[in-house]
């Protein structure tokens, strides 16, 4: 059962990515599907420090609210957004419960990046085919496509960890405050 501080969590974060989803709907791109995902930065955050429910909250409100703020509402590139983030989110789920089923470590933030980014991809890609452009020659946008996800999946994953390494070490450094 969630509490009234995990309520302002989820909320705070979901803010965050809302406010940065938003901000990149303005950018430029310089291939359809394409565009830097920096909100879902704040999603691998959420999860490595929060686990995966909080994830999931935070990156649904992202596609939701943000829809509805850039009036992109059950349009296709809302349809899209949804698919990828679903994939995502069911890939860092899957991860994570074969990380604690396995005995293994779960990959860090730059390979939770990595893997988010091709999922939201590869579900955006096939959700593109089956809804809108069911054309074989879609296909050979692929190859171009998860490139591009795998080098902004780095970049989300380095950001990330940056960030957690930052909220630990502020958090440790309020605790040793408050032990004094």
């Amino acid at each position: 059962m969630q509490t009234r501080r995990d309520d302002v969590i989820v909320a705070g974060l979901a803010a965050l990515a809302i406010t940065i989803h938003v901000a990149e709907s303005a950018l430029p791109s310089p291939l359809p599907g394409v565009k830097p995902g920096l909100a879902n930065v704040v999603t691998l955050v959420a999860l490595v420090l929060f686990g995966w429910a909080t994830a999931a909250w935070v990156a649904f409100l992202r596609v939701l609210v943000g829809s509805l703020f850039i009036g992109t509402f059950l349009s296709p590139a809302f349809m899209l957004s949804f698919t990828g983030a679903l994939c995502s989110i069911l890939v860092l789920g899957a991860v994570g419960r074969w990380a604690k089923g396995s005995g293994l470590l779960a990959p860090g933030p730059v390979g939770l990046g990595v893997l988010a980014s091709m999922a939201h991809m590869f579900g955006q890609f096939y959700a593109a085919y089956w809804l809108f452009i069911p054309h074989k020659a879609l296909f050979h946008l692929l190859p171009v496509l998860m490139t591009a996800a795998l080098l902004f999946g780095i970049i989300s994953g380095l950001i990330a960890a940056s960030m957690i390494n930052y909220l630990q070490s502020a958090t440790n450094q309020s605790l040793l405050k408050l032990s004094r």
